[in-house]
């Protein structure tokens, strides 16, 4: 199948349906989220392991709901031990990546004795939500763990649901195993973030959760936002590349493939302001399409929330990106870094036709849980800052209450708080 290529008037439209992708079908589910949260609270093991029944056909009575250890160690000697090796690389560059981004504690000393600074403290608890639909996704749980670890987060839980057999593949668990990860229950979906959130007899409370999932997981972990944290509300995944006339048309349609095969609701986006690279990406798509496997969901994808735009110029071009602001963000022009620079709203920016954005999915470094449905406006890919909170640190001396004592009770006077301002003076 053939890209369409879209201009001038047809533009608003396409974009209006790019951005409403998901907003009716989360109102269609909110209520059987509502649901499943209440009946979780309430019931706890009961409710969980009735959905976990009904929705995902396991039997948590016959299948304990907590996956041993010598399940996790057999997974990981069951896996190649060549794929072993890869993932093992793919931790080490997670880890490096996300170690340098770690923010530290600090302390200030200022003069008359007062000492000012931040302490960053590890979250105590977090859980790691691992899809497990069409595909299993041993990267998910590798962007999930290692921030977390990096952070100095002590306990960790997994989620990932299982068959009807109680069955969890392989390649997770072994992940898990090379994570130093035990604490994995074979449970998904609304009724995992609704326990994560509010813990049950077998699932402990956790103060955070990360990871992606479907549009329940989403719902449910929007809802819960309060009672926990969260890392994003993640919606669809979505790609936007931007090429110039000296792009390689075979590299952008492999990359707009690759976004596209994620789901249904996966939008694809090629901008340029060359109409010869449109028809010649188009084309391409078209070629490559015929070779691979998921073909519905690239079709649908493609045909529902594809495009390739073609703009006026490459100011149109960014202009039209910061709009989007899309999760993935690859830029297929003759100096990508400099057109880096203008690029306000993305999660990730791959730069140059070598950086596909495959790369950053398993390999690179940088987290691939990222924001989605234009949330790249205000939210940042995970991080392992996101495992940290801060406590602030304020201590004054004597000398320094005597000096500014005054000024802060002028402070409080003015907002008529005099007990404040009572702290103060008795102090002075």
């Amino acid at each position: 199948m053939e890209m369409k290529i879209i201009t001038d008037q047809q533009i608003p439209e396409f974009i209006k349906r790019f951005e409403e992708r998901r907003g009716g079908v989360v109102e269609e589910v909110e209520g059987t989220v509502r649901t499943i949260i209440d009946n979780i609270k309430k019931e706890q093991d009961c409710a969980l392991f009735k959905y976990a029944k009904a929705l995902d056909g396991t039997d948590l009575k016959q299948h304990p709901i907590q996956v041993s250890r010598d399940e996790l160690e057999s997974a990981y000697l069951s896996v190649e031990s060549s794929l072993r090796h890869v993932l093992l690389d793919a931790r080490d560059n997670i880890r490096k990546f996300h170690e340098k981004g770690l923010s530290r504690s600090w302390l200030s000393w200022e003069e008359d004795g007062v000492l000012l600074g931040q302490r960053m403290i590890p979250l105590q608890r977090v859980g790691v939500y691992v899809p497990g639909g069409r595909a299993a996704y041993p990267s998910s749980l590798l962007m999930g763990v290692i921030p977390a670890q990096v952070a100095g987060v002590k306990e960790i839980a997994v989620v990932t649901p299982s068959n009807s057999e109680g069955h969890i593949n392989p390649i997770i668990l072994a992940t898990a195993h090379l994570l130093n990860i035990d604490k994995v229950y074979r449970i998904g979906g609304a009724h995992a973030i609704a326990a994560l959130a509010l813990g049950t007899q077998s699932i402990p409370r956790v103060d955070k959760i990360v990871g992606p999932g479907n549009i329940y997981v989403a719902t449910a972990k929007k809802m819960l936002y309060g009672s926990v944290g969260i890392d994003m509300v993640a919606g669809p995944s979505e790609v936007v590349i931007i090429a110039d006339h000296q792009a390689e048309a075979d590299f952008v349609a492999a990359d707009l493939l690759a976004q596209a095969e994620h789901d249904p609701l996966a939008s694809s986006i090629l901008i340029t302001d060359n109409a010869d690279m449109a028809k010649q990406v188009s084309k391409a798509v078209s070629r490559q399409f015929d070779s691979l496997r998921r073909q519905s969901i690239l079709e649908n994808s493609l045909s529902e929330y594809g495009a390739i735009i073609l703009a006026d110029s490459v100011n149109a071009c960014v202009e039209l990106c910061n709009q989007l602001a899309p999760e993935h963000l690859g830029l297929h022009v003759t100096d990508p870094w400099q057109l880096s620079g203008r690029i306000q709203n993305a999660g990730a920016i791959f730069l140059g036709s070598y950086s596909p954005e495959s790369v950053g999915d398993y390999w690179a470094g940088p987290n691939h849980v990222l924001p989605t449905n234009g949330s790249a406006r205000f939210f940042s890919p995970l991080n392992a800052n996101d495992f940290l909170k801060m406590s602030s640190l304020v201590s004054y001396s004597k000398q320094a209450m005597s000096r500014y004592g005054q000024k802060i009770i002028d402070l409080a006077n003015s907002e008529g708080l005099d007990a404040h301002a009572n702290a103060i003076k008795i102090r002075i």
